[in-house]
Formats: structure tokens, C-alpha cells, sequence
């Protein structure tokens, strides 16, 4: 497939994903929420990983921190070398979601949740990962519906986060304990007072 027909059937697809004016408020209102709402649960699943105090979740919680990030870094460097107009940016379909006129390609909210997702599922956390997963697809399907992306730009996040782990899951291997216990013993610096008390796990 030429990249002219890859972007024709991209655009076909958002068409049939899209919003239009005669869709309900309050789909919009729930797409609205997924789209803009869901991203914040991202930090609550790692915050919880960590403070659950099991070794294996803090390690979990501190490479799905990382690999998000990486990730995020090179949607950035994608976007320099190569912008992407949004649908809005090229007057396609309807758009019900305010966003910034930048390059769409990849998304940056499907990076943060493949990213999270593809840790879990690889540590075997499964029913953790499913809820991640879940709420990715529904940001995913959001953000076209409501009007700010394409569906390309949300397989491309989710080849950008699998890259991206593949490339830094051997030195994870290498630094990733050392640097989990190097965090623990700086959180029990931190925070030893309400540790004392008994508000905090060690």
C-alpha cells in the first residue's frame, strides 16, 4: 500500500469514527470525559504500584514510569522530523474536543497507556494490564471520535511504546533492581515520618 492510499484509508476510517453534529449530547459528554478524564488514572495505577510495597510492583511501577517517558520523547522527536496535521487542522470531519494545532502522529495519551500496558502484561500482572488496556482503547476511540486524531496516530503510539520497550528492556534488565532499591531506600528517606506512624508501607 502506497502512503497515499495509507492516508486516504486513515482519513476513511476517522470519517466513519467521527462525530457529527447530530450526535447526542451525551456522548459527547462521556467521549469528552474518556478523552480528557481516563489519562489521570495512568498515575493513580502507578502511585498504587509503588505504595502496595511489593518489590515486584515498585519495579513495575518505576519501568512503566520510564518506558512512558522514553516513549513520549520520541513522539516528540517524531513530530519535529515530521509533522502530521489533525483532522481539525485540515478542516476533515467535526470537532468536539479544543486541542493545540500541532502534529497528531503519534498520540501522546495511547503512548502513556500502551506503555503501562505493555509492563504489566509483561510481568505477568494481567488483570492490571486488562484495565489499562481497556481504558486505552476507550481514550483511543475517544480522541477520533471526538474529532483531534486519527486512528494511524493511535497504532502508531502503540508501535512507538513496543519499540521502545524492546530497545530498553535488556538495560532494564541490567540497571532496573538496583535503581528500584535505590528508590525505595530514597522513599524511606522522604517520607519516614508517616512511615513511623503507620500511615505508609516501608
Amino acid at each position: 500500500m502506497s502512503p497515499n492510499e495509507l492516508e486516504l484509508l486513515n482519513r476513511a476510517l476517522f470519517l466513519a469514527i467521527d462525530a457529527t453534529p447530530a450526535t447526542p449530547a451525551w456522548c459527547i459528554a462521556v467521549a469528552s470525559f474518556v478523552a480528557n478524564g481516563l489519562i489521570w488514572s495512568v498515575p493513580l495505577i502507578l502511585i498504587a504500584l509503588w505504595l502496595s510495597a511489593d518489590p515486584e510492583r515498585r519495579e513495575a511501577a518505576l519501568q512503566a514510569c520510564g518506558l512512558a517517558l522514553a516513549a513520549l520523547g520520541v513522539n516528540q522527536a517524531i513530530g519535529l522530523m515530521w509533522q502530521h496535521p489533525r483532522p481539525f487542522m485540515i478542516g476533515l470531519g467535526h470537532t468536539f474536543l479544543a486541542h493545540a494545532p500541532d502534529s497528531s502522529f503519534p498520540s501522546d495519551h495511547a503512548t502513556v497507556f500502551a506503555a503501562i500496558t505493555i509492563v504489566l502484561f509483561a510481568r505477568r500482572m494481567k488483570r492490571l494490564g486488562t484495565v489499562t488496556l481497556v481504558g486505552g482503547l476507550a481514550v483511543a476511540w475517544a480522541r477520533v471520535f471526538l474529532g483531534v486524531h486519527f486512528p494511524l496516530d493511535m497504532i502508531g503510539a502503540v508501535c512507538v511504546a513496543l519499540a521502545v520497550h524492546a530497545l530498553l528492556s535488556p538495560v532494564w534488565t541490567r540497571v532496573g533492581p538496583s535503581l528500584t532499591q535505590w528508590a525505595v531506600a530514597a522513599h524511606r528517606r522522604v517520607l519516614a515520618t508517616p512511615i513511623r506512624r503507620g500511615w505508609l508501607r516501608p
